[in-house]
């Protein structure tokens, strides 16, 4: 199975920052026996204009983001990081075009769900999900579409972007008391409070999925496998253990079975870096599971 990186653009970062750089590339070190592992394209900036602000795509460009809006972001801006953003945004377009030909397909990066219509916060320059549906549209390879954001922190960029959009239906499932702290809605969000555990969260997604699903029917869905549910991660506050995590991703998977599903990682800032890529990789071997059950 292909699966799609942009580990190789690195961003130099100072000592200390909260933004887990080396995962990327440590993924890629631990699944390239399971997996073929290509590199991202850069998509061009007339697809990124399809869902962002001219504007904003211009001071990005540039290198003319103001103070706010770097502090924002988190990050400091460079030549490499625009490219990488766009190469993340690359990966989710290859992986769609997978899924929608076999069923399922993966980015090993993606789900930047804080890049909004016109602002980049949160680690997100540029919103992945939202880029590539507005392609695919483009295209005529697909027009409704379900989020699956199983990330931590409630995905306010996807929601502002897709929110008024009748054709599209977003699902956040997230800590209560977490970033991001002023919320844009979502077509459903579920609030967890700090401490939920494996069971509760089960049931709760699965709930949460009855009642997006009774929305379609899609024609292709996006599930944002986040790792930051963990219960050593530093900037989430749930309680879910990596077993639980596993059983998450099988059950979102399962429950999306007939619907081409395009899988990215969102976030994940564990101390040690290598616990959020444990929690990667099982997603990627749920991954494989259910492509070998679509063959």
């Amino acid at each position: 199975m292909d699966v799609w990186s942009h580990a190789r653009w690195r961003i130099e970062l100072p000592p200390g920052h909260k933004f887990p750089i080396s995962k990327y590339g440590l993924l890629v070190e631990r699944v390239s026996g399971l997996v073929s592992v290509l590199e991202s394209e850069p998509v061009p900036w007339e697809w990124l204009a399809l869902v962002h602000e001219e504007a904003l795509l211009e001071r990005i460009r540039l290198g003319q983001m103001s103070i706010r809006e770097q502090r924002g972001l988190g990050l400091p801006w460079s030549e490499l990081l625009v490219e990488r953003g766009r190469r993340s945004v690359g990966g989710t377009v290859a992986a769609s075009r997978r899924a929608l030909s076999l069923g399922i397909g993966m980015n090993l990066g993606g789900g930047t769900h804080h890049a909004g219509r016109d602002f980049a916060r949160g680690y997100c320059l540029f919103n992945d999900v939202a880029v590539t549906l507005a392609r695919l549209r483009v295209e005529g390879l697909a027009q409704r579409a379900l989020v699956v954001d199983c990330d931590v922190h409630q995905g306010d960029g996807t929601a502002q972007i897709l929110g008024p959009d009748p054709d599209a239906f977003t699902l956040s499932l997230h800590g209560a008391r977490n970033y991001p702290f002023q919320r844009i809605p979502s077509d459903l969000d579920l609030d967890l409070p700090s401490g939920t555990g494996d069971d509760e969260y089960l049931a709760e997604l699965d709930r949460a999925l009855d009642e997006a699903l009774d929305a379609g029917p899609f024609d292709v869905a996006f599930f944002l496998a986040g790792a930051d549910p963990w219960e050593g991660d530093r900037l989430g506050r749930l309680s879910l253990t990596k077993p639980g995590l596993r059983l998450r991703d099988e059950l979102v998977l399962a429950r999306l079975r007939g619907i081409p599903t395009v899988v990215v990682l969102a976030g994940g800032y564990a101390p040690d870096p290598r616990d959020t890529v444990d929690i990667n990789v099982a997603t990627l071997e749920s991954v494989l599971a259910a492509a070998r059950a679509l063959s």
